[in-house]
């Protein structure tokens, strides 16, 4: 041992020793950095669902006009009578804060009212119509997402090219088309001219006594044009972003390095340029299920599939303020929801957002 020194082989050993205890030390600040920024983002969407529901409550109570005009008895307008018992049964006479506080409350108890009018259950309307509107729009962007980034890697591997340049034309155009426009020329197409498809509906009326892959084929049928219209609506914008994000990265260091150093242009493809452009890509389709909700709504009309939109747009008509807040209101949680789970799943595979 030195005079005043530490003996060699116990300063290596504890250096050893605290080389895990580092590393571990290391581990839990980043998961606890990680359990802090999924529960900072968990809070931000709570704040944002509640901004939404007050917007959504008050926004009808502002517009002119009264759901209660729209009740009529034998084709004559309510009485005096009549409509302070309807205007006490709804909470309509009581003050605007009130009327507010009851709703908060109603929705806590995933109570959401009744039907102005019908005096139907809004919560049961809103589950029977709800599922045909998620099979449309998680069909469309799953299709679209899958065609969306297979075309754009491969129109940017061949930028310049003759199918670069083609699959860029038709879907630019596509951007451009409104969905119900695409709806009504798939109708006319498919149902009018050629009667391939039904033009109505989301599945045969008096099938329950058939098995269960009839059913599904039945619904799968019904779906196709829906979904088309709505499919075609959503790849322009996909497309473009991955074809144009696949065209950066192809200049990027490690792709030269990766080409140089032989790797198969399929790997190069896969691998390296599809990994890099997932990530902008998560962003667009989180971005898109709020495009997805609206052009939803266009394509059902059209093709009259029972869906979201044969109950919101009856509401909106009649200013039925439960029914169409329960509407609004389920759709900003499925809109929020799914950005969410894109910014989790973004922060789950960057290093740079889980640092940040």
């Amino acid at each position: 041992m030195r005079p005043g020194g530490h003996a060699p082989g116990r300063t290596a050993g504890t250096q050893r020793d605290q080389g895990p205890r580092r590393r571990a030390k290391r581990s839990f600040r980043m998961a606890d950095g990680r359990r802090r920024g999924a529960a900072w983002r968990v809070g931000i969407y709570l704040v944002t669902l509640w901004a939404v529901v007050t917007v959504v409550f008050f926004l009808p109570r502002v517009m002119p006009g009264d759901p209660l005009t729209a009740i009529r008895e034998a084709n004559s307008p309510l009485n005096s009578e009549d409509r302070a018992i309807l205007e006490a049964h709804y909470n309509l006479d009581q003050p605007l804060l009130t009327q507010y506080g009851l709703y908060l409350s109603g929705l806590a108890r995933r109570d959401m009212g009744l039907t102005i009018g019908g005096g139907a259950p809004v919560g049961q309307l809103i589950w029977n119509r709800l599922p045909w509107t998620l099979l449309l729009m998680g069909t469309s962007l799953a299709v679209s997402s899958a065609i969306g980034f297979a075309a754009g890697v491969s129109a940017a591997w061949r930028r310049g090219g003759r199918v670069d340049r083609r699959l860029l034309t038709v879907m630019t155009v596509l951007h451009a088309v409104p969905e119900y426009v695409l709806a009504t020329a798939l109708l006319l197409l498919f149902v009018v001219r050629v009667p391939l498809f039904p033009s109505a509906g989301a599945a045969t009326p008096f099938t329950q006594s058939y098995g269960q892959l009839y059913k599904l084929a039945d619904v799968g049928y019904h779906l196709v044009l829906p979904a088309t219209a709505l499919t075609l609506g959503l790849l322009g914008t996909k497309f473009r972003l991955v074809r144009n994000t696949t065209i950066s990265v192809l200049g990027q260091n490690y792709m030269v390095a990766a080409r140089a150093k032989g790797v198969p242009e399929r790997l190069l493809k896969r691998r390296h340029a599809g990994r890099n452009v997932l990530l902008p890509f998560l962003t667009v389709v989180g971005l898109q299920v709020a495009f997805a909700a609206g052009g939803s709504m266009f394509v059902e009309t059209v093709f009259q599939y029972p869906g979201m939109a044969s109950l919101m747009l009856p509401a909106i008509e009649n200013l039925d303020f439960p029914l169409m807040e329960a509407c609004f209101v389920m759709l900003a949680i499925l809109v929020l929801t799914a950005n969410l789970i894109v910014d989790l799943t973004y922060a789950r595979l960057d290093p740079r957002v889980r640092t940040e």
